[in-house]
């Protein structure tokens, strides 16, 4: 499906969706909207795979049959039902009954059947609990199929369902059959439901421009990024993945570029938009074995795999990125001044948990790792707490490159924000400051970058490039001399300089230009004498 195509089926979705929500918000509904995309794909994945496994005993009907395969060889083969799900737990990693399929869904949606609803419950409940070998348990938990926003009833929320479910399949079916678009489709959606949701959609999305950058940043070699990508990356790691986009755009960078990814893992508080990260894994081709999301507390740690003490056994990562909310207000105890992670650096302000969140990634990357992370600009020069941990990573040579971004490019904010690059294997003995503030698309409401912002932001990160008033390499010397402080404009001014006036080139002109009116006026005067006119 080409990239036109798939715009076109992402707008179809969504002016369903906009059809179809009703009472409720785009909020509450795009967690239907996005399941539903979710089961579709699952489906469609598990018939090709059933399909080559079963080869020529796989069910061929006739046009006017309206069941699936699947459910015909079911009702045929039921001795070998259970080693046939054996070997596609094998070799899809999960199992979906004939009936919880999506053909079989839209069927029902399509004759409005009565037992949409319940067969959907049905499905929803399977899938978290036995679909898979790995637990997928809560995967559909923010999906209330009760909810008064359906209906006050049974038929009126199955009648509500079957409406929705049959414009979705039409919507879709009008388009390629191929299950690898969905997962843009998706991605596509959860873009247009942040638009919508305005300050709630920084819970959950990175705008797709500014992932860019930070995944072209962590995939570049660590050591010297001129150098070009990387070939592999063991594990990449984004401790407030919202959706799971960044993470999706680091393994989409490393695969495009002929390189090869580990396992991907993630950690989320919300837990609608844990739900989502996971569906969106899924969507794009990641088994569950190639990925981790943890649904949890970043600042509190509560990750057992990361709450590990002994150095020796740490978990690392290569590639870290992160896009945590902004001055998030925390409750640091006195205990936690002693955690593994702050210990050494001190804890940031109640007021702005940013060096928080930097310090907790920061402490799980690798020597040969690369950390992208974006914060409010006050952390380059707030100070007290801050000051004193920003002045310990820069005298430790761990503060690699500061981006500074053009305002309001962000649903949730309309701040200028950075990007900091940070690293354990730092060649460099200076800071390259990147000042990109009026490199940008102007919108109406809402600012973005283009391919060629993206590319001169990621190029000059790549070579180190110094530019008059937009990048300049600078020395830890003249940094000290600022007391620490990062202040982008300090080093790398947009402002153009004034232009530099002589006093005495000025005079000689309005002497000069008075000289020209005096003998303008007496030729004048003489064509005005010759008229029998009183001069000027």
């Amino acid at each position: 499906m080409t990239e036109n195509n798939q715009t076109q089926l992402g707008n179809t979705l969504w002016k369903i969706a906009d059809e179809l929500r009703g009472a409720m918000n785009a909020d509450q509904f795009r967690d239907y909207m996005l399941s539903f995309l979710f089961l579709r794909y699952l489906s469609d994945n598990y018939e090709v795979a059933a399909k080559k496994e079963l080869g020529k005993d796989y069910p061929v009907l006739k046009d006017n049959d309206k069941r699936t395969p699947l459910a015909v060889w079911y009702e045929q083969n039921k001795a070998d039902i259970a080693e046939f799900e054996k070997q596609m737990r094998r070799k899809v990693h999960y199992v979906i009954e004939p009936s919880h399929l999506w053909n079989s869904i839209a069927e029902l949606a399509k004759t409005q059947s009565k037992e949409l609803l319940r067969t959907l419950q049905e499905g929803f409940k399977y899938i978290e609990n036995e679909s898979f070998e790995s637990t997928f348990q809560g995967l559909f938990s923010e999906i209330n199929l009760d909810s008064d926003k359906l209906g006050k009833n049974y038929e009126e929320r199955n009648k509500k369902l079957c409406n929705i479910i049959q414009k979705i399949a039409e919507g879709i079916n009008s388009f390629d059959k191929n299950i690898d678009y969905l997962g843009d489709a998706y991605e596509y959606l959860i873009g247009k439901f942040a638009a919508g949701s305005g300050q709630k959609a920084g819970e959950f999305y990175t705008p797709q421009r500014i992932s860019d950058i930070l995944s072209a940043i962590v995939t570049l070699d660590s050591q010297d990024p001129s150098k070009g990508e990387k070939k592999k990356i063991e594990r990449v790691l984004d401790f407030t993945c919202g959706s799971g986009s960044l993470l999706l755009n680091v393994r989409k960078r490393m695969t495009d570029a002929g390189g090869t990814i580990g396992k991907i893992f993630g950690q989320e508080k919300n837990i609608t938009t844990y739900n989502l990260a996971r569906m969106n894994m899924l969507l794009h081709g990641v088994k569950d074995t190639e990925f981790a999301i943890h649904h949890g507390d970043t600042l509190v740690n509560d990750w057992e795999i990361l709450n590990e003490i002994n150095p020796s056994k740490k978990l690392e990562f290569d590639a870290i990125v992160a896009n945590p909310p902004f001055s998030y207000r925390w409750e640091p105890s006195e205990e936690m001044g002693q955690d593994f992670r702050f210990k050494s650096y001190g804890l940031a302000p109640k007021s702005a948990a940013d060096f928080a969140f930097l310090l907790h990634g920061f402490h799980f990357l690798s020597k040969e790792g690369t950390m992208a992370i974006i914060l409010p600009h006050g952390v380059l020069f707030r100070s007290g707490s801050e000051e004193k941990i920003r002045r310990k990573l820069l005298e430790d040579g761990n503060i690699d490159t500061v981006i500074g971004l053009p305002a309001n490019l962000f649903f949730s904010t309309g701040i200028p924000v950075c990007i900091l690059v940070l690293k354990k294997c730092k060649k460099f003995d200076d800071v390259l400051f990147i000042n990109a503030v009026d490199h940008f698309e102007k919108g109406k409401r809402q600012n973005s970058l283009l391919p060629e912002n993206i590319e001169k932001i990621v190029d000059t990160y790549k070579d180190r490039k110094e530019e008059i008033r937009y990048s300049r390499r600078v020395s830890m010397d003249e940094i000290i001399k600022n007391e620490f402080n990062l202040n982008i404009s300090r080093y790398v001014s947009t402002s153009l300089d004034e232009e530099i006036i002589d006093l005495k080139v000025v005079n000689k002109k309005l002497v000069d230009l008075d000289k020209d009116i005096t003998k303008a006026r007496e030729t004048h005067n003489k064509f005005l004498k010759e008229l029998g006119l009183p001069p000027i």
